[in-house]
């Protein structure tokens, strides 16, 4: 992006790690065995690295691996096609498997992560997100946990971008003019 355009925060950085925090919590009530956390790249980078330390708090021991998928390339739209663009390389048979991803809208990577890995032979494959926007979906798929609801905007920092922009922020905002 060229210049500076302003960030509206939606979301700061102490609900997001009260939210974090909490969302540890519901994890481990969920009971997973031989824990495996899949990060979803890029958006998710760092939302995994604070829920899985929170994890660590709540005397869990996750191993962690990353997916990259896609469907937007380049653009701010979905192509409604995903591709693998870097694999798990540990086994996920008979694992639990939570796929951490920074937004559920489409619903089409959650989807087709939820199953590959379901067909892979996991026990049980869950997910969390840090962001719904819930009117968006075009495939049915949910949220075992979830972040926050967010209103139906483009949104950035916390990991996600807009053209490689504004992943560093530490809240959730929304660039004016986007």
């Amino acid at each position: 992006m060229t210049g500076n355009p302003a960030v509206r925060v939606l979301f700061d950085e102490a609900a997001i790690a009260a939210r974090i925090a909490r969302l540890a919590i519901e994890i481990r009530a969920a009971a997973p065995r031989n824990l495996l956390v899949v990060a979803i790249l890029k958006g998710s980078f760092i939302f995994a690295a604070d829920l899985v330390r929170a994890l660590h708090r709540e005397n869990l021991d996750p191993q962690v691996e990353f997916m990259h998928l896609s469907s937007y390339r380049q653009g701010t739209v979905s192509t409604g096609q995903v591709e693998i663009l870097k694999d798990v390389d540990s086994p996920v048979e008979g694992r639990d498997v939570v796929i951490l991803d920074d937004i559920l809208e489409s619903g089409r990577t959650l989807a087709f992560a939820k199953d590959l890995l379901a067909a892979r032979g996991a026990r049980r494959v869950m997910i969390a997100v840090m962001l719904e926007k819930p009117n968006k979906r075009a495939v049915q798929v949910t949220a075992d946990f979830l972040g926050f609801t967010c209103p139906d905007l483009f949104v950035v920092g916390y990991g996600m971008d807009i053209a490689h922009s504004y992943r560093q922020l530490p809240f959730i905002g929304v660039v004016d003019g986007a």
